[in-house]
């Protein structure tokens, strides 16, 4: 069986992501890449993590649901677009993985924009804005170890939810709160040099745990 296939950028890096598990890893998916893999009788194990969204088209439903439902083939979705395409097309075979799978599956998030981000378009894929999901989770970590109040998570949230994606970054962020809401500027400073070396991503999270699955299903198909 051939390796993989896992469409990875932003969430996890491929060279972080190939210490786990040697995948054939490639860029975040665009329209047509589904439909080249279709057309693959090699390919059985696919995973989706990442694609894009204002750089190119990503990956229509209808052109993910058409491998999904190919006999033979698993695909598995999780952490950005992944997640998303899991929840439409769960009921037709595809996997979903992770926490934010499960979040979007509930009906807790129903907004696209919690995992959407832009990133350089090569390289590692560096990113140039944060998830919003991300942000609530650093948010949540830092209220609970004491970083800030439950006030200033409160305006940071809104004010990050509030902003456009392409410009949803921590420095911009911390910016607008501290012109709009002076009082917490002392917060809003700890918590500036906090994030600075303490920014924990929950795509990553889901992005590993995806790797790790394909990973076991691949070395179960080596043991039959």
């Amino acid at each position: 069986m051939e390796k993989p296939v896992i469409f990875l950028g932003p969430s996890l890096s491929h060279e972080k992501a190939r210490k786990i598990f040697d995948a054939d890893y490639r860029p975040p998916a665009k329209k047509g890449d589904f439909l080249r893999l279709a057309a693959d009788p090699d390919v059985k194990l696919i995973g989706l993590v990442d694609g894009v969204f204002l750089q190119d088209y990503p990956p229509t439903p209808i052109e993910v649901y058409q491998l999904a439902r190919k006999e033979g083939v698993l695909l598995a979705g999780a952490a950005s677009l992944g997640a998303l395409r899991a929840v439409e097309l769960e009921k037709f075979g595809m996997v979903g993985i992770g926490r934010i799978f499960q979040l979007y599956k509930s009906g807790r998030l129903d907004a696209d924009d919690e995992v959407a981000v832009t990133f350089v378009p090569e390289g590692d894929y560096t990113l140039q804005s944060e998830a919003m999901i991300d942000i609530r989770y650093n948010l949540y970590l830092s209220h609970k170890k004491g970083i800030i109040s439950e006030k200033a998570k409160r305006a940071l949230t809104k004010v990050a939810k509030r902003t456009y994606f392409p410009h949803r970054n921590y420095a911009h962020i911390i910016d607008e709160v501290r012109g709009r809401y002076p009082a917490l500027s002392g917060e809003i400073d700890f918590f500036a040099s906090y994030i600075a070396s303490n920014r924990k991503s929950f795509k990553e999270m889901d992005a590993i745990r995806l790797v790790e699955y394909l990973k076991e299903r691949y070395e179960s198909t080596l043991t039959l």
